[in-house]
């Protein structure tokens, strides 16, 4: 179906809404469909927990770039033009206006045009399913600055989630980073996924005081060990195996830890994901003479990853950037330790033997020394389960009812202002 509406995947429908629960309008580009069931998981997984607590209800906006042609000619262009306008996941309705993305100069035009695609469809299901309390953005730029021109418009409050790249990368280029300085401004609430981005906001001239860490959790029924020898077994995996996982993209460092394997001799390397990097990541393995110990699996869906990683002894995440890695917490709840690069959230969680180890250096030779480090002292993987354990999404989702209740008792003791057009309010 292109364009169209999807059943719900399961049978579990929105709960009405309740005196005393919280109802969000929850705005983002990142989150999974239909079509794209692994994009942005993360931020479906953290509002799933949040509403499992029966204290907040949300409704979803997730807009997705326009574009006419679905023929698999297109590439991933084409999964946009298949993405359902309107969709239910585990019982949350989800709605998937499009924006117009243009090549070039759309990273600077894309907030205004979120802002417009999106605000029609928030007033239609205003007047057809009743009002919301908070606008709860995910992703800075562009997804933060379009809520919070939404929220100018609507006279909502808004909360804005920082998740990495939309700190540590964007804010480099100057209009950007003076448009998210302005959302900052505006916010309700900001929060982000690690200390090391809450420090690097900071260091952009955001109050720290209006900036709170919650760390996003682990599904620990979704990942858990599994069965191992058997899935070994299935895919006849013999000696120490490490696990790679992510969008093969540069920045993911794949092709560092596929250098690694000439000073590894007897390991092998499962990569899960996909991405443009994948024919030259093929040729690199070719080159270094490893292709026979190098197995490429495609995009895996989110919750088959738990028997990889059991059947795997270690992963290793070698990335540029990350805010917070959930595939550590992933990989380590199934029992496996972790070899990670030193950088953003990354030292927050693997702080513990249990937990793995961070490289020395960013490099392949920095990843072969690591995998060794790991190796030479590995931990049970009863106790990386174990040290898994002590993040659940419990903490993450008080954090959040926290933030809700205090903007919404400051809206009761302070009237919300007059709602404004945006031409009146300088942005820039």
């Amino acid at each position: 179906m292109v364009g169209g509406t999807i059943p719900s995947e399961d049978s579990v429908n929105a709960v009405p809404s309740r005196a005393g629960v919280r109802r969000l309008l929850t705005f983002t580009t990142l989150y999974p469909s239909h079509v794209t069931p692994s994009h942005g998981v993360f931020v479906e997984n953290r509002l799933r927990h949040l509403v499992a607590s029966g204290r907040v209800e949300s409704r979803i906006v997730a807009p997705v770039p326009w574009f006419p042609f679905s023929a698999k000619f297109f590439g991933r262009y084409a999964n946009y033009a298949k993405v359902a306008v309107r969709e239910r996941r585990h019982g949350i309705e989800i709605d998937h206006p499009r924006y117009l993305v243009l090549p070039k100069i759309g990273m600077l035009l894309t907030p205004l045009f979120l802002f417009l695609s999106a605000l029609p469809a928030i007033k239609r299901i205003q007047a057809e399913e009743g009002d919301f309390d908070v606008i709860d953005a995910h992703y800075f730029y562009p997804d933060g600055i379009a809520a919070a021109m939404l929220g100018r418009v609507l006279g909502k409050p808004v909360t804005i989630t920082a998740r990495g790249t939309d700190i540590n990368l964007i804010p480099r280029q100057n209009l950007p980073r003076r448009m998210i300085l302005w959302a900052a401004r505006m916010a309700a609430g900001m929060v982000t996924v690690s200390e090391a981005l809450r420090r690097e906001m900071i260091a952009l001239g955001i109050p720290g005081h209006r900036v709170r860490t919650l760390r996003n959790g682990v599904d620990l029924t979704m990942f858990h060990p599994t069965e191992r020898a058997e899935t070994r077994a299935a895919m006849s995996l013999e000696g120490p195996v490490l696990i790679s996982v992510g969008h093969l993209v540069e920045r993911k460092g794949h092709d560092l830890v596929i250098g690694a394997l000439p000073d590894l001799l007897g390991y092998s390397l499962l990569v899960a994901g996909d991405g443009p990097e994948r024919g030259k990541l093929q040729a690199l393995a070719a080159t270094l003479g490893v292709t026979d110990r190098v197995r490429f699996l495609g995009a895996v869906p989110h919750a088959a990853l738990a028997k990889l990683y059991s059947a795997s002894d270690a992963l290793v995440l070698a990335s540029s950037r990350e805010g917070w890695p959930n595939v550590l917490l992933e990989a380590m709840a199934c029992g496996a330790p972790v070899v990670a690069s030193n950088v953003w959230g990354a030292p927050e969680l693997v702080c513990d033997p249990a937990a793995g180890v961070l490289m020395q250096e960013r490099t392949a030779g920095g990843v072969a020394s690591g995998v060794r480090a790991l190796f030479a002292a590995l931990p049970t993987r009863e106790a990386t389960r174990r040290f898994a354990e002590g993040y659940s999404w419990d903490e993450t989702t008080e954090g959040q009812i926290r933030l809700f209740d205090e903007i919404m008792a400051a809206r009761v003791t302070r009237p919300a202002p007059a709602t404004k057009s945006l031409r009146r309010e300088r942005m820039l």
